[in-house]
Formats: C-alpha cells, structure tokens, sequence
C-alpha cells in the first residue's frame, strides 16, 4: 500500500512564527512514517517558501498539487485566517482543518463575536474601536460609527465597560498585542498598542473566573474532549505567560461538578458549528467564581500543537493519543476532498 504523501507547511509570516514552528516539529515527530511520506514547507518570515533543506520551492503551485493532503501547521495571520485555505482550495488539494470563511471568522475576534451573539453564546460585554492612522471610530451594536480622538473613544468605551478590562487586536493569537488595563491612562495606551498589530480592535470586560478549555474534533458530527484548566503565573494568559513563564500550568480540573462541565462541552460544539468550522478547533471559556456562569471567550481554529499544547493534551486525556489524534485529522482533511 503506497503512503499518503503529506505536506506539512509552517513558519509564516505572522508573530506566532516561533510558536508555529515548534508545533510543525512535535507534528512532524509524532506522525506514523509508515502511512506518510513527508513533505516539510517552510514559509520564512518574509513569506519565500522553502523545502526542508532550505531550498527555495521554485512552482509552490504544482508542488502541492502532487501532495494528497495539506496539513497547515499555521497560527495567526495568512495561516490561521483563510489565507492559505484559500489558496489550497484553489488548488484543489485537501487540507486539515477549518475552510476559507470559519479560519476568517474565527482569526477575527470581533466577527466572531458577532456569530457568538447571534447563536445566543453568552460572552463578556465587548466595544468595537477601528483605526486608521491618528483617528479612532468606535463602531455601535447597530453599526453606527463615531471617529474621534482617542480619548473621546475611550470616555465612550469607559460609558460601556467597567474597569478592568481587555484590550485586544481582533486579529491577533497568542495574546499578541493584548494588555489588562485598569484607569483611563492605561486604555489610551493599550488602544495604541493593539493598533500596532491590526486596524480593527476590541475592548472586553473582565470576568473573574477560571480559564477553561476544550478540544473539538470532527466534520459533521464534532465531538468535544474533556475539559482543560489554565493557571496562569501572570495576571492573565500572556504570551510569555504561555511560552516563557514554566509557572504557568494546565491541568484537567476536578472540582468543576459533571453537569457544568457537560454545559462546557456543549457550548464548544455549539460554537463550532456556529462557525462552520471543520477538522479541529480550541474553545476557551471563563466560568465565573461566585455565579459558575460561562462565558465564551474564543476559537482558535488552527491551536498550539506541541506535546504539551492544551488541544492534543485533551485528546490524550480523554482517550487519543497524539498519534492517533495526526491519523483522525489527517482522515477528516481527505473526507472534505
């Protein structure tokens, strides 16, 4: 029986270059040699394509034209949000994972919030802010904006939202580009930094609660894993929180009652059919402390996928090994075809 040939692409030209790269490698290692024949495609940061041997890939086109399957080990921009599902869809070739509009959806954090809304998801209030240059439009449930200077956008924001709160580039992973942020001051400052990474940005309230996670996996009928904690060893999830601090930990929580950790895993199956999404995808919640109410927070459509990333760490513990968890997504990508 001839091996499926299997590309794996990875780097990118998003900030989550590093984070992708690490989790190629676990994919990679962790891949049966006896079913796949493997083809490495990595995309420098300046976005030239490479093979394996660093090599320049002279017709990317044709080249994954040849492959049966795609498995794009890409987070964040022009690999988690529809980009290069775009491009393989264009191709024709089969590819693990969420299609063009669901990677979109999700990549984007204020859109997807609105298909959270619309599917009756509860979730944290939230204000929509777009920049351009030294102006800043708030943008009203109704879609009705207002552009003004950046302090006249967060008085507006302050009117909406009580201290603390999050502020977020909508289109950003990892926690890029987020901060917490607790008087005026700091909001001006934070708006100004997420504008770094992207136009569209999104102010939360904070809930206080704990950090929940769980794993989806399928097609048509996606089942949804156990349920996975986050302690955090910084005042949130942060990006050096996530990578950098080993005081940060995750683990299977068991003094959350069976009855709301079924509600969690409805919620995330709910959430990912609302998206549309396909193959595999992350859902975090918050449940608050004092009322246990749950709080979407966001899907994650492409997630970490090193041995010990929350997505294949809930699968292990419910039951799929790592392995066996590449077969069935693998699998799913070349039902789509």
């Amino acid at each position: 029986m001839s091996k499926i040939k299997l590309g794996v692409v990875y780097g990118g030209i998003s900030t989550e270059h590093e984070v992708s790269i690490k989790s190629a490698k676990s994919v990679i290692e962790n891949l049966n040699k006896d079913k796949y024949e493997i083809f490495e495609i990595y995309i420098e940061k300046n976005g030239n394509w490479v093979n394996s041997k660093k090599e320049p890939l002279e017709n990317i086109s044709q080249f994954l034209k040849n492959l049966d399957v795609v498995f794009p080990v890409l987070h964040g921009i022009g690999g988690e949000d529809g980009s290069i599902q775009g491009f393989l869809e264009m191709l024709g070739v089969p590819y693990v994972g969420a299609g063009i509009l669901s990677s979109a959806n999700g990549m984007d954090k204020v859109y997807s919030k609105i298909i959270f809304e619309k599917a009756k998801i509860p979730q944290a209030k939230y204000v929509y802010i777009k920049n351009s240059g030294d102006n800043y439009t708030y943008v009203s449930d109704d879609f009705e904006e207002k552009t003004g200077t950046i302090k006249e956008i967060s008085e507006i924001v302050t009117q909406k939202i009580k201290f603390p709160m999050f502020v977020k580039p909508s289109n950003s992973g990892s926690s890029v580009g987020i901060r917490k942020v607790h008087d005026l001051a700091e909001l001006q400052e934070a708006i100004k930094y997420a504008a770094e990474f992207d136009k569209k940005i999104l102010v939360e309230e904070n809930i206080e609660g704990r950090e929940i996670e769980c794993a989806v996996l399928g097609n048509n009928e996606p089942k949804a894993s156990c349920i996975g904690e986050i302690k955090a060893a910084d005042d949130f999830y942060s990006y050096d929180a996530k990578y950098n601090n080993t005081e940060s930990k995750t683990e299977i929580p068991k003094d959350i009652p069976k009855q709301l950790q079924e509600k969690v895993r409805a919620l995330a199956i709910k959430a990912y059919k609302a998206l549309d999404c396909k193959g595999l995808s992350r859902v975090d919640f918050f449940i608050n402390t004092e009322t246990e109410k749950i709080y979407i927070n966001e899907i994650n459509t492409m997630p970490g996928f090193t041995k010990i990333s929350m997505y294949p760490k809930l699968w292990e513990y419910s039951g799929l090994p790592y392995s066996d968890l590449l077969d069935e997504l693998i699998k799913l990508a070349l039902e789509n075809k």
